[in-house]
């Protein structure tokens, strides 16, 4: 984050005062939360058409306090390059490296709007919480780009506008009274953040946000100098002004139609008429409260294979289900008819929860990573209940799908 600008500055002085997020100094859990299963399944969500590789060059972008070194921990046959404007953060990073021998981990302290400066570019690169910071969103955006290889992928969260309205409101009560960033002022605001109105729009991130919870967090939430969020569209338009374009939610279901509550709504006929961005852009005003959207991103000049997951034709029969992390099967409750129901815990909506009969949960027993939905299948007659099914799996986040096989076949 950062240059020369003063709002640039602010910024710099912000994180040196309120690293975020607050430094840890135990991955060890971090640590054996990754395994081959789950990176498989991580690879094949930015790359399905490409075989699994575990060695792929990343570059994280406003890594912070533990960021860069939670990718050398979950990759650790990858090389990871962090970069940050604040020397605080770099050096909690440098920490981590030494006390966990992260040999494949380089940290510098570079503002990303200058990664040319790294002289290389990356298969990898991950911006998370920092382009909505910057004085000029687009030209760090325009940089990651740059250090993008051709055929890499991009993953890039930034604020939304709808679920962060109680913030907003909070950060203009904070600057109409002055508010500043010494501990004195934090421990105030949080005491006076007590007596909100229970039907505030901020309660409910009070209540469940652990952003709320630390003073680094609450300080980045409500005192932060520079912060602005993107609608879909924006963000859609943003993406396509730095040379990009959408490849995919990270997590696809609360934006899609056919997911949760809006698949049996009137509205539903109508959804599905619309284009994929139009579809998005209403149901992130239909929900209402986003916070954040993650999303993965390619060149437009990109030279891979098509990162697209089509269910017409043939193809999807050589398609390899991978289950995501996250995924549960529950058994208590049920609808009606359904033997059990899945739930992605990485989903904060409740609506997202997909009952399954036993034809299908016997289809779900065969996945392992290895075999195709043609091995998993078999007979013919099973094959239009798979081709349904395996796609609701897909858009529901309960798998990803690695394509490579369909790709050299075609």
């Amino acid at each position: 984050m950062g240059s020369s600008t003063p709002v640039a500055a602010q910024v710099s002085r912000f994180y040196e005062s309120h690293p975020y997020p607050p430094p840890v100094d135990d991955l060890d859990a971090y640590r054996k939360s990754w395994d081959d299963r789950r990176r498989r399944a991580e690879s094949h969500l930015f790359w399905p058409a490409e075989p699994y590789r575990d060695d792929r060059s990343i570059l994280v972008a406003g890594c912070g306090t533990t960021q860069a070194a939670h990718y050398a921990l979950r990759w650790p046959r990858a090389r990871v390059l962090g970069i940050d404007v604040s020397a605080t953060s770099i050096a909690f990073t440098q920490e981590l490296k030494q006390q966990y021998a992260l040999d494949n981990l380089e940290v510098r302290q570079l503002p990303l709007e200058h990664a040319a400066e790294l002289g290389e570019t990356f298969e990898h690169v991950v911006c998370t919480g920092v382009l909505h910071h910057l004085p000029d969103p687009d030209a760090g955006l325009r940089a990651l780009r740059d250090v993008l290889a051709p055929a890499g992928a991009l993953h890039v969260m930034v604020y939304a506008p709808y679920g962060r309205a109680g913030i907003y409101m909070l950060q203009d009560y904070c600057r109409r009274l002055a508010i500043g960033h010494t501990d004195a002022d934090i421990r105030d605001l949080a005491e006076s953040l007590k007596a909100l109105p229970l039907d505030h729009p901020l309660a409910p991130l009070l209540r469940n946000s652990p952003d709320f919870t630390t003073s680094a967090g609450l300080a980045d939430a409500l005192l932060h100098p520079r912060d602005r969020s993107y609608s879909v569209p924006q963000l859609v338009e943003f993406l396509d002004r730095a040379g990009l374009e959408f490849g995919r939610w990270l997590r696809q279901a609360p934006y899609l139609p056919w997911c949760g509550a809006l698949a049996s709504a009137p509205h539903h006929s109508k959804l599905i008429e619309l284009t994929a961005e139009e579809q998005y852009a209403a149901i992130e005003l239909f929900r209402g409260t986003m916070l954040r959207h993650s999303v993965v991103a390619y060149r437009k000049d990109r030279l891979a294979q098509n990162s697209s997951v089509d269910f017409e034709g043939d193809a999807w029969l050589r398609y390899t289900p991978v289950h995501l992390p996250g995924t549960i099967v529950v058994r208590d409750r049920l609808p009606p008819g359904a033997t059990a129901v899945l739930i992605n815990r990485n989903h904060t909506y409740t609506d997202l929860y997909l009952p399954i009969d036993d034809r299908q949960e016997r289809l779900l027993e065969k996945i392992d990573g290895k075999r195709t939905i043609a091995e998993i299948c078999g007979q013919r007659g099973e094959r239009s209940l798979a081709r349904d099914f395996f796609r609701q799996l897909w858009q529901w986040d309960q798998i990803v799908l690695d394509t490579s096989a369909a790709v050299v076949s075609s």
